[in-house]
């Protein structure tokens, strides 16, 4: 059809001719096969069918246009503008929107617009920051499942803010590569805290049984996720948990016996304000009364150095070949080296370390055999 008799046909079509020459004339546009005066001409039918009264039209063209840069950026921005299963086509792919609109239409648009926003491919830091700030759940659960999309650890902290208590989100939070571990160990506890209020927990154990038990959960998961996370990323994770007052001793001797070297390191490093160098190379092969005086420096109560320099000892020999071990015998060699101390906080809590690896490495003997 010739562009110049489309103009004069436009306005007495029917609703499926007046689509069909919507996409015909769009898809002419962007294959770049018009001559200047049928562009103009084209560019001129398409603004007149941006008031086509049938939404179908206006969504013809707005497909066919989605994917182009050389499409029009005057009929792509209301388009942008129009109802939502319009302006979804070039909201999600349009190569001329940039962050800024991107990030102006989100403000203004409902969830799942916004959705369709964070889905896009290569969604900035910028425009992820605007969606956790300002968008609703469906935005931000899309945002979590584009794996192509820049989120600094800022948003993450705001999403937990607006969503914490939303299980969905909270679920697509823990399930993210991306999500930094300070950000990760602040969903634990809120679900340690969100399951010890449970009616049904509270209902069979009573409140402070359950307090309990939640409690020690999030202490099993805090020193999991020390597992999990990489050692460049310690120094976030000690930061998050000093601020929170989670750098007891009881949760320090958990870590060293159950192997956390490096990040007991980390916050040795923090706590002392020693040189990474010097900290590593007395943790690998210093001497007793110097890693006495280290933690020392680091405020750690004199009680505890003797049980974490015997741990260290046996961890010295794991890792340079010369034994085999793991939680169960590191906690009864740290526990051995209380002799006169049965019954002291930290003979208890070193008995509660050894009784639970026996039971994980009896549940996986166990697991072990079933399989054989």
């Amino acid at each position: 059809m010739v562009v110049t008799q489309a103009l004069r046909w436009i306005e007495t079509a029917r609703v499926a001719d007046r689509t069909a020459a919507a996409t015909a004339l769009s898809q002419a546009l962007v294959e770049d096969r018009l001559d200047f005066e049928d562009r103009c001409a084209a560019e001129a039918a398409l603004t007149m069918l941006l008031d086509d009264p049938s939404d179908k039209v206006r969504a013809a063209m707005a497909e066919a246009l989605s994917f182009s840069a050389k499409a029009p950026a005057q009929i792509i921005e209301a388009l942008a503008g129009d109802q939502p299963h319009v302006a979804a086509f070039v909201l999600g792919r349009s190569p001329l929107l940039t962050e800024a609109d991107l990030v102006d239409r989100l403000v203004l648009a409902p969830g799942i617009l916004q959705a369709v926003i964070a889905s896009r491919a290569g969604v900035g830091i910028q425009l992820a920051a605007a969606i956790a700030e300002v968008g609703e759940r469906e935005g931000c659960l899309a945002l979590l499942s584009n794996g192509g999309a820049e989120i600094g650890s800022v948003s993450f902290h705001r999403m937990i803010e607006r969503f914490g208590s939303d299980d969905e989100v909270c679920h697509a939070l823990l399930g993210s590569a991306r999500l930094p571990a300070d950000c990760r160990h602040r969903l634990v506890v809120r679900l340690g805290e969100k399951f010890s209020r449970s009616p049904l927990l509270t209902g069979v154990v009573g409140e402070r049984r359950a307090e309990r038990i939640a409690r020690d959960a999030c202490t099993q998961a805090s020193l999991t996720l020390i597992d999990h996370t990489r050692c460049e990323d310690h120094a976030v994770l000690v930061e998050h948990l000093r601020s929170r007052g989670d750098l007891t001793g009881g949760f320090l001797v958990r870590a060293v016996a159950q192997g956390n070297i490096d990040f007991f390191g980390a916050v040795l490093i923090a706590l002392t304000g020693q040189n990474e160098r010097r900290v590593r190379a007395l943790l690998a092969r210093g001497r007793d009364v110097a890693l006495q005086a280290l933690m020392q420096s680091a405020g750690l109560s004199q009680q505890l150095h003797g049980a974490i320099i015997s741990a260290l000892r046996v961890w010295r020999e794991v890792a340079n070949g010369r034994r085999v071990a793991g939680t169960q015998e590191v906690s009864w060699t740290m526990l051995q080296g209380l002799r006169g101390e049965g019954n002291s906080e930290l003979a208890l809590l070193l008995r509660r370390i050894h009784l639970d690896a026996l039971r994980s490495n009896a549940r996986g003997h166990a697991r072990m055999l079933a399989a054989a």
